[in-house]
């Protein structure tokens, strides 16, 4: 009695949920929830006023509804007020269908692995340091301090005195960082990038070799180091293992701001997709940020769809008709795209 009693109210929950989707949200917030054996991988395509914040944020709900673990869902962003946001809207959603309080309290205990690349690979490269060779205790770099350490470094090699104008400490860190997001050797970087600097190539070899063997003695990691040491943490089999069994669910937001390395960090933790969710529009790019491959975009379908033996769906959301109104009212998302 007691069973049925808690499946009927999980069924009046969930129909509460539903509410207020359009049924392109509807099918792509529930796409696979229910399959024995687990969702298959979702591409949600969403562009500008069609809900896609609201559809991923229902999509959670309804998972952690149908009986999963929200310690087991892994939420990724690319800006941590966007993860905030995300995990509020779900325990909205919860609290609206009555299940709310069954789901935890606080926003933050929600949703515990909700947060940006940068965020989610430091903590899980504390949590793997030993194995890694790392100092659980690194410090992380932000930006400017990174570009302050590559100013040192670029004075102490004497790069800063050279008779033509070597280029300043932003610039270089740029090169370095598409560098590493793209995967790309120097030499291409600089020919597609920042050919306007392609005279120093040996030049910056030695600075980025200084640069790297600073960081290390210092025991810093910067924001490239993160994904970096996280993508080269999953081509490990023992913790690329320990990684997959952490996460049921993977949702991944804007991933048309996805670089190569973020890519290829999710491959390797949903090899076959099973369980992962990434919602996108290539038609837009709101973060620009650094080597930002809008190609992953198309390679997550071809990729994906072969690894998962054809088990693969596509949902596309349509214009939402509250999308004007919000606007009228002072949100001011990207440019309009109406699919």
């Amino acid at each position: 009695m007691e069973r049925k009693q808690n499946t009927a109210a999980t069924a009046r929950a969930i129909d509460v949920l539903l509410e207020g989707l359009n049924p392109a949200q509807r099918s792509a917030a529930t796409y696979g929830v229910e399959a024995e054996q687990g969702p298959p991988p979702l591409l949600i395509a969403a562009g500008a006023g069609t809900g896609k914040t609201k559809t991923l944020a229902h999509r959670v709900a309804r998972l952690i509804l149908g009986g999963a673990d929200p310690r087991r869902l892994l939420l990724l962003t690319f800006t941590r007020r966007a993860a905030l946001e995300m995990t509020r809207r779900a325990q909205q959603i919860l609290v609206a269908s009555q299940r709310g309080r069954a789901a935890g309290g606080a926003e933050a205990a929600l949703l515990p692995w909700s947060g940006t690349f940068h965020s989610i690979g430091n903590r899980l490269l504390r949590r793997h340091a030993a194995t890694l060779s790392l100092d659980p205790a690194f410090t992380v770099l932000d930006r400017a301090d990174s570009a302050d350490l590559m100013d040192l470094v670029r004075s102490d090699l004497g790069l800063a005195r050279t008779r033509s104008r070597f280029p300043k400490k932003g610039t270089c860190l740029a090169i370095y960082s598409y560098s590493v997001n793209a995967g790309c050797p120097l030499e291409e970087t600089l020919v597609e990038s920042f050919p306007w600097c392609d005279e120093w190539e040996a030049e910056l070899k030695r600075l980025f070799a200084a640069y790297v063997a600073a960081k290390q003695r210092d025991n810093v990691l910067d924001y490239d180091d993160l994904l970096l040491y996280w993508h080269e943490a999953v081509q490990m089999p023992g913790i690329a293992a320990q990684m997959r069994a952490d996460f049921d669910h993977i949702l991944v937001d804007e991933y048309q701001d996805t670089n190569r390395l973020q890519a290829a960090i999710l491959r390797a933790l949903a090899p076959d997709g099973a369980g992962l969710t990434v919602v996108g529009d290539d038609a837009q790019s709101i973060y620009a940020l650094s080597c930002r491959d809008g190609a992953e975009y198309s390679r997550f379908s071809r990729s994906v769809l072969t690894a998962s033996g054809g088990n693969f769906a596509r949902a596309q959301l349509s214009f939402d008709p509250t999308y004007s109104r919000r606007c009228q009212r002072g949100h001011r998302p990207g440019p309009r795209r109406f699919l």
